[in-house]
């Protein structure tokens, strides 16, 4: 693999209206991990959030997301926030807290499941 591959990671992104979940690859692309979701305000915010995560983690992919001068890949998103949910009922945390992580646990396994489908 060469080593500038080892440094490749991905973002993936799922966009609500309300809030934007948050995944990224490990620097060899098996895994994925979310982060923080971003609660939208407006457009330069959101932006700016966004672009502050590509430099911090040096993306140059994105899943599903906005075409923010790196390559978009969109990939079939309809259950991971359904997905989501039966796997964070199945945990012991509350239902706020369930509310505020489903978002990222989406944006995880529309990664995790695009890595996978890429290997």
């Amino acid at each position: 693999m060469a080593d500038s591959a080892l440094h490749a990671r991905i973002m993936a992104l799922d966009v609500g209206a309300r809030r934007i979940g948050v995944a990224v690859s490990d620097p060899l692309g098996i895994t994925a991990q979310g982060l923080d979701t971003i609660q939208r305000q407006n457009k330069r915010r959101d932006l700016e959030a966004l672009r502050r995560l590509l430099a911090e983690y040096q993306i140059q992919e994105v899943v599903v997301g906005l075409p923010l001068r790196v390559t978009v890949h969109l990939w079939d998103e309809r259950w991971t926030s359904t997905e989501a949910n039966r796997l964070l009922r199945e945990t012991d945390l509350s239902i706020e807290k369930r509310a505020k992580a489903v978002d990222r646990m989406a944006a995880t396994l529309i990664l995790q499941s695009w890595l996978e489908a890429h290997r």
